[in-house]
């Protein structure tokens, strides 16, 4: 259901062209009548947008695109990286809390090289029919969306047609009840010309017969 069910009398398919001074009118009433603030308020009938809510990770990312700042932080990628043994001199002994961290951090990098070598290995030999199924479904959603554009646009134009069709049979009649209009409004002033006529004959007609009488 329309948020705002109303009715148009224009027909602009046998209604003339208006004119520059009469368009110019038109928008000066309707001017008149917007409230100063028509272009920043939001129309009664258009329901309030609600409010997003953004989890707090997303909303500290807005804020920060609204600023313009530069992007920090993300993934650490250097702790994948292949870690350099720690270094001693000759005389000293080795440092068991350093080679734990690197060893560690090696076996991080080995988990994160053999997960990556399974990932490549699985698109390798399922990536590309996987790739042809999404173009497939991306095909089908656009003739579905294609499909709907077409339906409305024939709608669009079957509503047009219909409404060309209305308003063209129906000119005649619009034609002759204005040229009626016209002729009846033509006759009322000829009959209020007449009647003045007449009111002063008879003005003139009393002061004549005024003037006889003071004589």
């Amino acid at each position: 259901m329309p948020l705002v069910d109303e009715s148009h009398d224009s027909l602009p398919y046998i209604d003339a062209t208006p004119s520059a001074e009469a368009r110019a009118y038109a928008e000066k009433l309707i001017a008149s009548e917007l409230s100063s603030d028509y272009q920043t308020s939001v129309h009664p009938s258009i329901p309030e947008f609600p409010e997003p809510k953004f989890s707090p990770l997303i909303q500290q990312e807005i804020e920060r695109k609204a600023a313009g700042l530069p992007l920090t932080g993300g993934i650490d990628l250097a702790r994948y990286e292949a870690p350099e043994p720690p270094t001693r001199s000759a005389d000293s002994a080795p440092n068991l809390d350093e080679w734990r961290q690197t060893l560690r951090r090696a076996y991080t990098a080995s988990s994160h090289l053999s997960s990556r070598q399974e990932n490549l290995s699985l698109l390798e030999e399922s990536g590309k029919n996987a790739w042809l199924i999404g173009n497939s479904q991306l095909e089908d959603i656009l003739r579905a969306l294609e499909k709907e554009l077409a339906e409305t646009k024939e709608a669009t134009e079957s509503v047009n047609k219909q409404r060309k069709i209305a308003q063209e049979s129906c000119q005649g009649e619009i034609t002759g009840l204005e040229e009626s209009w016209r002729r009846g409004v033509g006759a009322i002033l000829d009959v209020e010309l007449a009647a003045e006529d007449l009111r002063m004959k008879i003005l003139e007609q009393r002061r004549q017969h005024a003037q006889q009488q003071a004589r």
